[in-house]
């Protein structure tokens, strides 16, 4: 008789909680990831049985038509995340803390992440950086908030970069990430979020880390993946960096299905008598 554990059945969890993602890690389930920023899409990647719904502030990129994620504010992101959490009935909901909102103090920080829990109704918060944040997950944590963290490629950080590639391929940056890992780790963090760095610099640090790591850019290593739903169902038409694979054509098909809706409208076979009163 076979001695090994079984492998969780995670389509039969009715609630994904951050339990659930450490037991996935290790099983060796990879854990699946999504954005989602509205009621209805988010239903949707709910009943598909996504594992976690990521309310992220990419919303201002994809929602808001920003360059940038720094225009979100905190009560946009609430907003959200009320949208979402309204819809779903399995999935684990982590909302970002924007950019202004976690990096004053660690004050400030947890008075965010309460109100992202108490008005939202949302089980984690995420935010970015390794070890100036520390101090913040620390006290965010010990309040009863579990914490995602985020590493390499930062987008609230765009600026100081100054650039979107790939981040920490030089050794420097790289050990500081991985020391950054486990600091955060070691502060509470439930998970942490790899974007954008090297894959095999993934692999290790997963490897290293008793918590789950998601990646997004950072290759097959991860013990999870992410993607802007926005991106992963083809509905962005100008953004198609190498990391993004495309599930459908969404935009193509609403483009179809929105021209054949005003070709009806303008030969006046919509509505038909039977679509009518």
């Amino acid at each position: 008789m076979s001695t090994e554990p079984a492998t969780p059945d995670v389509a039969e969890v009715p609630r994904v909680t951050t339990k659930t993602l450490q037991e996935m890690k290790e099983a060796g389930v990879p854990i699946a990831m999504l954005t989602a920023y509205d009621y209805t899409s988010a239903r949707i990647l709910d009943r598909a049985g996504t594992d976690v719904l990521l309310v992220g502030d990419s919303a201002s990129n994809v929602m808001a038509g920003n360059e940038t994620t720094l225009p979100m504010t905190l009560d946009h992101m609430i907003y959200h995340a009320q949208c979402v959490v309204r819809a779903i009935d399995r999935s684990l909901v982590v909302v970002d803390l924007p950019f202004g909102t976690y990096q004053g103090d660690s004050k400030e920080a947890l008075v965010s992440a309460i109100r992202v829990m108490k008005e939202a109704g949302a089980h984690a918060v995420k935010l970015e950086g390794g070890q100036p944040v520390v101090e913040t997950v620390e006290r965010i944590v010990t309040a009863g908030i579990p914490v995602m963290g985020h590493l390499g490629l930062t987008p609230q950080s765009i600026y100081n970069f100054g650039t979107y590639k790939v981040r920490a391929r030089e050794d420097d940056e790289a050990q500081a990430l991985k020391r950054d890992a486990k600091r955060l780790e070691e502060a509470g963090c439930f998970a942490v979020v790899l974007e954008k760095i090297p894959a095999e610099l993934a692999q290790h640090v997963t490897a290293s880390l008793t918590i789950p790591t998601i990646g997004i850019g950072a290759g097959a290593g991860c013990d999870g993946q992410v993607l802007v739903t926005h991106d992963a169902l083809g509905l962005t038409t100008d953004f198609n960096p190498r990391f993004v694979r495309h599930y459908a054509e969404l935009a193509d098909t609403i483009t179809d299905a929105v021209q054949d809706y005003i070709h009806d409208v303008r030969e006046r076979s919509f509505p038909s008598d039977a679509e009518s009163y």
